[in-house]
């Protein structure tokens, strides 16, 4: 369990525009975003000696982006071949390099053309390996394939319904209006939702989040560097990483899975509030990981905010809007901002306990929640200002 609590902080935070065109290299997008992350830290890159990103093939290896940043000595530089369960994850990694002296400030980063260049999950390039091997064949290659079979088993179990999921997306759009880099601003309707063209039973197009190109990345370093920074350090407070026990072999092995109505949110709830010292209903607003609508629902039942089976009446009657008992995706979230693999997240989180996030600022945000994960992996951290 996480015993780290307060020691580190994320001290910058920096991004690129996002775009479903960027017309640049994902290289140039990642050193931009670090150099602006170092740079809203107040550190000369200089100062920096380590970096750490995550990815599926379809961005630049960390050493690259240390050797375009100039980093003089990039004492640690990692890479993770993994999906959006990492975003958190690589920011906790930050802090054990640090714990363990192997770096002193770390960016983390996730850059990618996920439009205009390698769109993930698109079915382009299969490996054949694990569970893999037998659903390509029938053509059960894609994340919202994979994905509706857990949406599926949760509508059956519990009753949760379309129009439940829908609310999640109106809500992430109306908080998207607010924010200037979200690249969907458009109000939609509950009506709009459920008349949008099916994709796979049960996701409309609007349960699905965006392909996007860009770039996002944080600066992670001690508490005490931190206080001598340019802003008020964001504390990580508490923060978790795992899932069941059968995991599976790869990315859409699920079939071992024992109940695929309740996701990896359920089996790391109890580490999270306790490494924090807090539970849900401390939290003033949350950045839950929304690659699909559902996956919202399923963290908020799985992290203890409702039971099983609530989750689509918690998000009804306006209790995850701005003014809501529990304020989620401010930013818009993967739905409506970008889909950056789910640092855009962390990178939104920190603001609003800054306070910097302008229209969309939820006011007296202390302490801060996100998440980052859908199936049988993921992570979570508590934040504080």
């Amino acid at each position: 369990m996480w015993t780290l609590g307060d020691k580190y902080a994320i001290a910058g935070v920096g991004f690129t525009d996002y775009s479903k065109r960027s017309g640049r290299t994902v290289q140039s997008l990642a050193v931009e975003a670090c150099g602006k992350a170092a740079a809203d830290a107040g550190l000369a890159i200089a100062d920096v000696d380590g970096i750490i990103s995550f990815h599926f093939n379809d961005s630049v290896p960390a050493m690259s982006v240390a050797t375009g940043l100039g980093l003089p000595n990039a004492r640690y530089a990692i890479d993770y071949q993994s999906g959006g369960n990492s975003a958190n994850l690589i920011i906790q990694t930050a802090v054990a390099a640090i714990e363990a002296g192997m770096a002193t400030s770390v960016l983390c980063y996730r850059a990618m053309n996920g439009r205009s260049g390698f769109r993930l999950g698109g079915g382009r390039e299969l490996a054949a390996h694990g569970i893999t091997q037998y659903t390509a064949p029938f053509g059960w290659i894609t994340y919202p394939q994979a994905m509706a079979m857990w949406c599926r088993r949760h509508m059956i179990e519990y009753g949760t319904t379309s129009e439940q999921l829908g609310t999640v997306a109106v809500t992430c759009r109306r908080n998207a209006a607010l924010n200037e880099r979200a690249m969907q601003r458009e109000p939609i309707t509950l009506e709009d939702h459920q008349n949008s063209r099916m994709i796979v039973e049960p996701f409309h197009l609007l349960d699905i989040c965006l392909e996007s190109d860009g770039a996002c990345a944080v600066l992670v370093t001690s508490a005490e560097r931190a206080r001598d920074l340019r802003h008020r350090p964001v504390y990580i407070k508490g923060a978790a990483y795992g899932g069941g026990p059968v995991q599976g072999d790869d990315l859409f092995d699920a079939m071992r899975w024992p109940d695929h109505s309740r996701n990896y949110a359920h089996y790391i709830a109890d580490d999270l509030w306790r490494s924090a010292g807090v539970g849900p209903a401390d939290i003033d607003v949350a950045e839950i990981y929304d690659c699909f609508t559902y996956s919202v629902v399923m963290q908020l039942e799985g992290l203890g905010f409702c039971k099983p089976g609530e989750g689509g009446d918690f998000v009804q009657d306006g209790r995850i809007d701005r003014d809501g008992a529990l304020p989620i995706n401010t930013h818009g979230g993967l739905l409506s901002e970008a889909y950056i693999h789910g640092l855009n997240h962390v990178v939104e989180a920190v603001e609003q306990l800054r306070g910097d996030a302008g229209e969309r600022q939820i006011p007296g945000a202390e302490i801060a929640l996100t998440t980052a994960g859908a199936m049988t992996c993921g992570g979570a951290m508590v934040l504080r200002n």
